[in-house]
């Protein structure tokens, strides 16, 4: 929008440095990757219409993978932790003790921490899925799943790794991890989804974190009963039995509104990788 049709917007001036050639680049970068452009302000009608569709096929695909993969636990994490490191076999070691209690591990589907989470599921004979995500750089799906779907938005990849789940493992991570926890556990507190636990793992990474939320208390930001959302602890057995109090009974109250699979649309469960 030009000045004189915007005469209280701000004002551009010569040291902003926009030129052709900045304006060139800016729309060369938009043009990219979709979700730049659509992030980019307003558009035609038409685009937005295009997004609307492409949302819209974005949840329909992931909800036609995942319908029938059972009772799902997600695991958070980084995408950048090494093999064989705390972390790693600490996810490995989680994915593997809850696909022993009947859950389907779900995971972002990439490699680090969503691998070993994965990977512990696909081990111990259980199963084990990924929600992957198209990247500008490719994030490569790791080989422990059993089913993938990669969605092309991340927060139509949130929705789904949230929709399936009775409890949410969060393991050391960064910004894409600490997004995760924050939109389940707003959730949570708003009363969208209930008394589905989160359990926080690595206390020496999460520790100033947690004291962040106890100064949000503090503060006045957030209810004193919010930070008893969040269950934290480093013990694998401690986080299972968390789980098994709290996720096991939401599971049970709502078994009987679990559909099932329609041989004639082509759905059928989840059928585990050999080992």
């Amino acid at each position: 929008m030009t000045s004189p049709e915007c005469p209280d917007c701000p004002q551009v001036t010569p040291e902003h440095g926009v030129d052709q050639k900045a304006i060139d680049d800016q729309l060369r970068y938009e043009l990219e990757l979709s979700d730049r452009s659509f992030l980019s302000g307003p558009r035609s009608r038409i685009a937005d219409l295009a997004t609307l569709v492409k949302v819209s096929l974005d949840f329909i695909r992931a909800f036609r993978v995942l319908h029938f993969v059972g009772p799902c636990v997600t695991i958070f994490g980084s995408a950048r932790t090494p093999e064989s490191t705390t972390y790693y076999e600490m996810a490995r070691g989680m994915g593997a003790r809850m696909a022993k209690m009947g859950f389907t591990v779900m995971t972002g589907g990439g490699p680090g921490i969503m691998e070993a989470g994965n990977r512990g599921a696909h081990e111990s004979g259980g199963r084990s899925v990924g929600v992957n995500i198209q990247l500008p750089f490719e994030q490569k799906g790791n080989p422990y799943v059993d089913r993938e779907v990669t969605m092309r938005y991340f927060f139509t990849r949130k929705v789904v790794l949230i929709k399936y789940s009775y409890a949410f493992i969060v393991m050391p991570g960064g910004a894409g991890t600490l997004d995760e926890m924050f939109e389940t556990m707003t959730l949570i507190q708003t009363g969208k989804l209930r008394n589905f636990p989160i359990v926080l793992m690595g206390k020496d990474y999460w520790a100033p974190l947690m004291d962040m939320i106890y100064r949000m208390v503090d503060e006045g930001m957030i209810s004193p009963e919010d930070p008893d959302l969040i269950f934290f602890t480093d013990d694998i057995e401690d986080a299972a039995a968390h789980i098994q109090r709290h996720a096991v009974r939401q599971f049970e109250l709502r078994r009987k509104q679990i559909p099932k699979g329609m041989t004639v649309l082509g759905e059928k469960s989840l059928v585990r990788k050999p080992n």
